[in-house]
């Protein structure tokens, strides 16, 4: 398993593959310029266990990056990283398969935090209450619970973070996670699952 950095500027992708370095140790972090090298470094590094991936590339154009990762691999974590203001493409992202958006002006221990909590497992971050017994249609952690009655009360992801005394890179990926134990992709799509499944109430 490797985690692949593909930016094309030398010196974000350098400092991204330092922060993961320093989060995960001993982890193989593969270095990428482009996206039309991926297919090579894959065969050689192996799977991906982690895309941290610009939006502007030399042969990308707009997100179509972001819809080659995911169509090419659905089930693998993606992090867009990227100096566009997350007001302009962050919903785009999400809706095109990248599973959390962060700014480069986040600067190194926000995105570090972010980055570690997506390599984390549930059971690594405490969000499972019991591993062995867990079905995603019934039980959730309390965190995961605290975050559905949040967005049932319609907090934006800033009035969560100050809430839970995080940043707001954390929630999304706290977020991320929820959606992804629900099998759901949006805010709407998870209170939807919630409230036909009962679990607003547990």
């Amino acid at each position: 398993m490797a985690i692949y950095v593909i930016d094309d500027h030398p010196l974000m992708r350098e400092a991204v593959v330092m922060l993961l370095r320093r989060v995960r140790p001993g982890s193989d972090v593969v270095e990428l310029s482009q996206l039309s090298e991926l297919e090579r470094a894959v065969a050689t590094h192996g799977a991906p266990e982690l895309f941290c991936l610009d939006l502007k590339l030399p042969d990308t154009l707009g997100l179509s990056g972001v819809r080659l990762l995911r169509g090419r691999y659905p089930d693998v974590p993606l992090a867009v990283i990227s100096a566009t203001p997350a007001a302009d493409v962050e919903e785009w992202c999400r809706e095109s398969g990248a599973d959390i958006y962060i700014e480069k002006s986040a600067g190194a221990s926000e995105i570090a935090t972010a980055l570690r909590a997506m390599l984390q497992s549930d059971s690594e971050l405490g969000e499972l209450d019991d591993p062995g017994e867990f079905k995603p249609d019934t039980k959730l952690s309390k965190r995961q619970k605290q975050l559905v009655v949040m967005l049932d009360e319609g907090l934006s992801n800033r009035d969560i973070a100050e809430r839970l005394g995080i940043s707001e890179h954390t929630v999304k990926v706290h977020l991320w996670r929820l959606f992804r134990r629900l099998g759901v992709k949006s805010r709407t799509q998870a209170l939807h699952f919630a409230r036909m499944n009962g679990l607003l109430g547990q």
